[in-house]
Parts: C-alpha cells; sequence; structure tokens
C-alpha cells in the first residue's frame, strides 16, 4: 500500500486518525485529527478512506452489482393434507411387477420371489431408516397377505396394520418402523 499525502489514515495500535504529511524512507509523517504532528512507521499504518475518484478508475460496478444480486428464492409449494400423510416408501408385490413374465412359474415359485422382495425391500428400510413402508399385496385369496403378517411378526422394532383403506382398499399393509432413541 502507498501512502502519499492526503491520504487519510488510522494508527493500527492505537486510537488516532490523521492525515498524511509526507513520507520519507519508510517513515510516515501525519496531521492527527487533534493537530499534533508524529511520525509512523508505513507499517503501523492503515488507509482507511479512499477518495471515490481514485475508484471509479479500477472497479468496475456493474460486476460488483451482479455480485451483491441474490438468486431468486425457489417458491414454496403447498402440499396437500392427504399428500403430507403418504409413506415415503411403496413396494408392490403383485408378480406382474416384480418380474417380466411367470410363465413356468408356480405358485410356490411366484411366492417365494414376492416374500423375497418384501424382505430385502422391509431390510432396505431399516438400514436407511425409513419409518413408514406400504407393502401393497392385493386381495386374492389371502396367502401372501398371511405370509407377510408372518413375515412382519416376526420384528420387534416395527408395527403392522392395514393400509389407508381409501387410497389401497383391502389389499395394502403398512408397517412403522419404531425408531431407536
Amino acid at each position: 500500500m502507498e501512502l502519499k499525502r492526503g491520504d487519510k489514515v488510522a494508527v493500527l495500535d492505537d486510537v488516532l486518525e490523521g492525515y498524511v504529511l509526507k513520507t520519507e524512507a519508510g517513515t510516515v509523517y501525519i496531521e492527527t485529527t487533534d493537530g499534533f504532528e508524529m511520525e509512523f512507521a508505513k507499517e503501523e499504518l492503515v488507509k482507511i478512506e479512499t477518495p471515490i475518484e481514485d475508484l471509479s478508475d479500477d472497479i468496475d460496478f456493474e460486476k460488483v452489482l451482479a455480485e451483491k444480486k441474490l438468486p431468486p428464492k425457489p417458491k414454496s409449494q403447498r402440499i396437500k393434507p392427504k399428500e403430507r400423510n403418504l409413506p415415503p416408501m411403496e413396494v408392490d408385490l403383485h408378480i406382474e411387477k416384480l418380474t417380466s413374465s411367470s410363465r413356468g412359474m408356480n405358485n410356490f415359485d411366484m411366492l417365494n420371489l414376492q416374500m423375497e422382495t418384501a424382505k430385502r425391500q422391509l431390510e432396505f428400510a431399516m438400514r436407511k431408516r425409513i419409518q413408514k413402508v406400504v407393502f401393497i399385496h392385493g386381495v386374492g385369496e389371502g396367502v401372501l397377505k398371511a405370509e407377510l403378517d408372518f413375515l412382519l411378526g416376526r420384528y420387534d422394532n416395527l408395527k403392522f396394520y392395514d393400509a389407508d383403506y381409501q387410497r389401497y382398499g383391502l389389499g395394502a399393509t403398512e408397517v412403522y418402523f419404531f425408531q431407536n432413541a
């Protein structure tokens, strides 16, 4: 920082301000605001005011204004009360959703595939700490629902019950995981 005659300066280690009178080989002579003439090393002073004429040549005001503009705030979306209570995870256990073709599979194979999928998704939800999961099993004869109830009954850290009737009818079970404190 180069100081020249007329620059307003402040002393770093003291509560003094003044104007530069002259500089000689690292020593700066200032006149304080109280009217006293004092000398300081150049390193002890800091320039505190720059005339506006000096600023206009060095600064691109358009760039400064562009930096100051804040990005627009994202609009908040209204969530309907029905959507607030939707579970974050749904698992459809219908066989046509799990495999491209059930050709050649007997009922036992289909039930095994459905139960393996349910168990894998249940473990995933526990690992990711997802609090609610809905398993869509359909109505049918109730075999898949009974097997699902048996599987879920083996876990201690959850409760399960019929899912929202308006949304799923009788063909879904909702699982709620208790989060460890």
